[in-house]
C-alpha cells in the first residue's frame, strides 16, 4: 500500500481530474478533499463517499451507550452527540451520524466515519465521565466505540 493510501473503499483511489459534485448533500470534492461551496462550472456529479455509505447502510463508526445515567439523560446525551455532528460536518462534509437506533439494552450510534464516532466517544467521556473503549479493525477500517455510565 502507498504511503498515505486508505484501505477505505469509500476513498477515491487515486487523484481526481477536476471538480465533483455530491447530486445528494451538494458537497464538492476539489483539490483533494471534500468541502461546502459553490460548485464551479463542469463539475462532474457523483455521490460523496459519506452519501454512499448511507445509502449502502454500511457505517465506518459504531457507538454504543449504555448505562443507568444513559436512561435518565438521554436528551442532554443525545444533544451533546448530535452537537458533535453539527461542528464537525461544517468543516469536513463527510462526517455524519448515520443512524440512532435506541433499544431496552441501549442506543446504537453509527456514523460515515471512524474520526466521528472517536470524537464522539471523547466529547461524551469529557461532559459526562463513565467508561469508555474503543477497538479500531483496521482490515475493515471500521471503529467500535462504546460508552457505559452507570449512574
Amino acid at each position: 500500500m502507498l504511503e498515505g493510501a486508505s484501505n477505505d473503499a469509500y476513498r477515491p483511489a487515486g487523484k481526481t481530474v477536476g471538480a465533483i459534485l455530491c447530486p445528494n448533500c451538494k458537497a464538492i470534492f476539489r483539490r483533494g478533499r471534500w468541502r461546502w461551496g459553490a460548485a464551479p462550472a463542469g463539475a462532474v456529479s457523483r455521490k460523496c463517499p459519506a452519501c454512499r455509505r448511507i445509502e449502502e447502510s454500511y457505517p465506518a463508526g459504531y457507538i454504543t451507550l449504555s448505562g443507568a445515567f444513559l436512561r435518565a439523560h438521554r436528551d442532554e446525551v443525545l444533544a451533546r452527540i448530535r452537537h458533535c455532528e453539527t461542528q464537525e460536518k461544517a468543516a469536513h462534509p463527510l462526517e455524519r451520524v448515520m443512524e440512532i437506533d435506541e433499544s431496552s439494552r441501549g442506543t446504537q450510534v453509527t456514523t460515515t466515519s471512524v474520526h466521528l464516532a472517536r470524537l464522539v466517544g471523547h466529547a461524551l467521556q469529557h461532559a459526562f465521565k463513565g467508561e469508555l473503549s474503543q477497538s479500531y479493525s483496521r482490515g475493515d477500517n471500521i471503529l467500535r466505540v462504546r460508552w457505559r455510565r452507570a449512574a
